[in-house]
């Protein structure tokens, strides 16, 4: 880990959960069609700029915002926090940082109140707030469920160079790592963080950043999921998934990998575990491992690892880029080089030759 970012003095604020994420998006009649008709998030609001969403059991105003823009990107990862209190807290912890920090009494986006927003040390815009507008939760309104019913925002995924240094960070502000994926010489590849008893609120995968890796919408079971890609394929739009459906060994989640009209990747998921308890086990993976990202052995298409929303600044700018020095996870383990197996004790030959090809970039077909 290089230039470890130094712990405040200041407490952290007391963080809840992920709440929402704000997506700037180049068509919005396009992304508004893809998320409501397509995906069935409820709009609350909308106008000729923005359209506010929710998933069936929200009961604050929105879980994402889609907002026109010239670039496509992330302008806020949104935690709620558990008092109004603790938004003076992370005032003074962020500036005892030296971040860029604004307030907004009157909140930024609609259904919000009183907000922080900061670009933490890691360059990622975060929001935090406690007043919010209430709305219907239409957990039970089964009239209005559809088959593929996205039920919950679950968490974030963030792109970053340097994982061990966000994971102290993030520590730092209260958040408790789950699982992680390393290899034996102590390279850290991704790292799950929680503040709600889940797997996740998000995640820190190696790459260059910052970016948005995905953001993650849950349903109540995995045939939720099975139903959105027959869904995608009625509707002549399988082109929208990336990845899966499929089973994650990191978090045990069902999951699916869907990309929006500008690029964006979105998370569908469901069926991790409770992680509340204070001495629950911290599971490291073997980069190595081909069963850490999909359970079944499948390998990750390129994409997944390679591409990745911009974010903004606090006025609306893309931030620049790092590159990751650390090697990347795909290079280790999809490489020409690249080894994976099923078993540890397998050595270099013993992934069946109807398997190797699938590992190696330019075999994917």
């Amino acid at each position: 880990m290089t230039h470890a970012i130094p712990t405040p003095l200041a407490p952290p604020p007391d963080i809840l959960r992920c709440a929402y994420m704000e997506l700037v998006v180049t068509d919005l009649a396009a992304s508004r069609n893809f998320y409501v008709d397509v995906l069935g998030l409820v709009v609350t609001e909308e106008d000729d700029d923005a359209v506010y969403l929710r998933s069936i059991e929200e009961f604050i105003h929105h879980n994402l915002v889609l907002r026109r823009g010239p670039v496509a990107a992330v302008a806020a990862f949104s935690y709620r926090v558990r008092s109004p209190q603790e938004l003076d807290r992370a005032v003074a912890f962020y500036t005892e940082l030296g971040c860029e920090v604004r307030r907004a009494p009157e909140g930024y986006t609609r259904g919000i109140g009183d907000s922080v927003r900061v670009i933490d040390p890691l360059g990622f815009p975060y929001e935090f707030f406690y007043d919010v507008e209430h709305v219907e939760r239409l957990a039970w309104r089964y009239d209005l469920h559809t088959p593929g019913a996205l039920v919950r925002l679950d968490h974030f995924n963030q792109v970053t160079p340097d994982v061990p240094r966000a994971v102290k960070f993030m520590e730092d502000l209260g958040f408790r790592v789950t699982e992680d994926i390393q290899d034996a010489e102590g390279t850290t590849y991704a790292a799950w963080l929680r503040r709600k008893p889940t797997v996740h609120d998000t995640a820190m995968t190696g790459g260059d950043g910052p970016r948005m890796h995905h953001v993650a919408f849950a349903t109540h079971e995995k045939h939720n999921i099975i139903a959105i890609c027959d869904k995608l394929g009625a509707l002549r739009l399988s082109d929208r998934i990336e990845r899966g459906p499929g089973r994650h060994g990191v978090s045990n989640a069902f999951y699916l990998y869907l990309r929006d009209p500008d690029g964006h990747r979105v998370e569908i998921y469901t069926q991790d575990y409770w992680t509340g308890d204070p001495d629950n086990p911290v599971v490291t993976w073997d980069v190595h491992d081909n069963q850490r990202r999909d359970w079944w052995g499948n390998p990750v298409v390129p994409s997944w690892y390679t591409e990745a929303s911009p974010v903004l600044d606090l006025d609306g700018v893309p931030q620049p880029v790092v590159a990751r020095t650390d090697t990347s996870e795909m290079a280790v383990t999809i490489g020409a080089d690249g080894f994976s197996y099923t078993r540890p004790e397998d050595d270099d030959d013993a992934l069946p030759s109807w398997k190797q090809g699938e590992y190696k970039l330019g075999h994917q077909l």
